[in-house]
């Protein structure tokens, strides 16, 4: 759960509330921008550590009020946050986070977002919540993967999104759990663009409002212990999500995602990673609403397709994969570096058939804010098709 989006983070503040040092045995002393604040302001609270490796109800706090630049926002004024902690402390104990996001841009968006994978004792239960809000101006760009990047049409709309579900351990990392979604679009305006761009949007279906309601149903395997920054482990999530009209549904329809991570120490047995990432998602049984089709940086995370603005292609269904390659820079993990590159496609409309791949690659730099939860301030630059390129910053790791 992160932030994705800016480009210049002005730093206006360090908080942490002090935690356990959750580092592996025989490494050397880890160091963060919080020792950094601590040397600095001749703070020793700030770089206190406790002497056990796990301490149930101790939170690691990372985040603070910034500045940024988007592709999607142009400046933006940011605070993002995440709150981790475990609830019990056996070596297998998963981390719990609460996400917060808040920001106003200068395209006069505004975004509010609260965001939790939360683990019980012992990882009985896992569960997971996904609120916002939105009043967002933004452009969208048409159904495909032929469109244009300067055919673009503005439109503007309040969102409101509740997704929660609660998942029960049967296995060793195995799950599965049921869950309510409701997504709700409403004071939808469009104008300008090309007249054959707003066509095909309104060929497809577009009103002033908007909601899909249905369940989720769930399988997950989660092999990792902390998801801010995996050093190893598998993801695999399954999700099935019928719309109904009698939950309030504009239209029946339905949906599959799935999301499948790995993550493998390379060189063995160290902190450099390669990550790999495959995101799909398949709308079938009935047309979903425009503006709840898969779409590039539009998954929960916001961070599909580094290199496209968000929204850059939309349509019934998507497949996504991406590797990503993080290693340390410096000894004490401070600073850190990675390479990646991803491929995405939709389907064209009303064919509903793959015809193309998007590609983009970039490069980047980690800068370990918290080292008790792993959480690094991300930033990255990245180069997508036809010109597109950008800044995508994140607080914790992109997947």
């Amino acid at each position: 759960m992160k932030k994705a989006g800016s480009v210049v983070v002005l730093w206006c503040c360090i908080i942490h509330l002090v935690g356990a040092q959750l580092l592996p045995p025989n490494s050397k002393p880890e160091k963060d921008l919080i020792d950094v604040g601590g040397q600095i302001l001749k703070a020793k609270w700030l770089t206190k550590h406790d002497t056990i490796s796990k301490k149930s109800g101790r939170v690691y706090f990372s985040g603070a009020p910034s500045l940024g630049y988007s592709l999607t926002s142009n400046l933006a004024a940011i605070f993002v946050g995440d709150f981790a902690f475990f609830t019990s402390e056996v070596d297998d104990q998963k981390i719990s986070i609460v996400y917060l996001d808040v920001l106003y841009t200068q395209k006069n968006q505004f975004v509010f977002r609260i965001q939790n994978n939360l683990w019980t004792k012992n990882n009985t239960f896992n569960i997971v919540s996904d609120w916002r809000y939105y009043w967002y101006p933004q452009k969208t760009y048409g159904l495909g993967i032929q469109s244009r990047l300067d055919d673009a049409v503005d439109q503007t709309y309040s969102y409101v999104r509740f997704h929660q579900s609660i998942l029960k351990s049967f296995k060793t990392n195995w799950y599965t759990g049921v869950g309510v979604a409701i997504d709700h679009h409403y004071s939808i305006t469009q104008e300008n663009g090309s007249q054959q761009l707003n066509d095909e949007i309104a060929r497809y279906g577009i009103g002033s409002q908007s909601t899909s309601s249905g369940f989720l149903f769930h399988l997950l395997y989660d092999s990792r212990v902390n998801s801010i920054n995996p050093w190893g482990g598998a993801y695999a999530n399954f999700v099935y999500r019928p719309n109904f009209t009698f939950l309030g549904s504009d239209g029946a329809w339905q949906m599959v995602q799935v999301d499948l991570r790995r993550y493998v120490p390379f060189p063995k047995k160290s902190q450099n990673i390669l990550a790999l990432w495959s995101y799909n998602w398949f709308s079938f049984g009935g047309n979903a609403p425009y503006l709840d089709l898969p779409a590039t940086a539009w998954d929960a995370s916001s961070n599909i397709g580094r290199g496209y603005i968000q929204g850059r292609f939309r349509s019934k269904n998507l497949v996504y994969l991406e590797s990503e390659y993080r290693f340390r820079i410096s000894r004490n993990g401070l600073f850190g570096g990675v390479v990646f590159a991803n491929a995405q496609s939709v389907t064209e409309w009303p064919s509903n058939n793959f015809n193309a791949i998007a590609v983009g690659a970039g490069a980047g730099m980690r800068i370990k804010f918290n080292k008790h939860s792993r959480t690094n301030v991300c930033i990255d630059y990245a180069f997508g098709q036809g010109g597109s390129q950008g800044m995508f910053v994140n607080l914790g790791e992109v997947f």
